[in-house]
């Protein structure tokens, strides 16, 4: 079974904290979203060929052997979306995750399911990374691949790698993260390419 960001008797729905550490010049995350128990059945491939450090879910995840799969490729991180159960062992709502490089936070990033309305940043999803120090808001629910700016804040939300909804792109996220330099983009699962609107 992965290891979540949780911790034993400690309710589903909190906010939970985490640091990855990293000594070469560059992080590379892969963001994934809304899964709804069905993630694309490229999905696993394409994100095995990025070689991720590690993998962050934004929520909707569906079963939790999704996760599980997921682990096999790299290391998961991930928060419980508004379709989750909020059960014992179930991720987080919200997740803080500080990067390191050789000792020093480089950057604060907020993983939670729920944080824009269209292009804009909800407030409170504003206010809880303020109030953690984070600079980056990874999110989903939506469906929609965003890369933006808002309050002051990068957001960044993957799309989803699930069944697809309306005529939107089945899509995931990357993230190239160095000390002084954040490089994001998305993966289209049906043709491999960079994804771009």
């Amino acid at each position: 079974m992965v290891r979540r960001a949780t911790e034993a008797g400690r309710r589903a729905t909190r906010h939970a904290s985490a640091e990855l550490a990293f000594a070469g010049d560059v992080l590379r995350l892969v963001v994934v979203a809304d899964t709804h128990s069905a993630p694309h059945p490229a999905a696993g491939e394409l994100i095995r060929r990025e070689r991720p450090d590690r993998i962050l879910h934004a929520g909707d995840i569906g079963r939790l052997e999704v996760l599980d799969e997921l682990a096999a490729i790299a290391p998961v991180l991930a928060v419980r979306g508004n379709v989750d159960a909020c059960a014992s062992g179930a991720p987080p709502d919200s997740l803080v995750v500080s990067l390191r490089h050789e000792g020093e936070v480089v950057l604060r990033l907020l993983l939670v399911h729920i944080a824009v309305y269209g292009p804009k940043l909800r407030a409170d999803a504003a206010a809880l990374a303020r109030t953690h120090g984070a600079g980056l808001v990874l999110c989903g629910h939506s469906h929609v691949p965003f890369i933006g700016r808002d309050k002051g804040l990068v957001v960044f939300n993957p799309g989803s790698i699930g069944p697809r909804r309306f005529s939107l792109p089945v899509t995931f996220g990357v993230l190239e993260i160095a000390r002084t330099r954040l490089v994001p983009r998305h993966v289209d699962c049906a043709t491999g390419a960079t994804w771009e609107p």
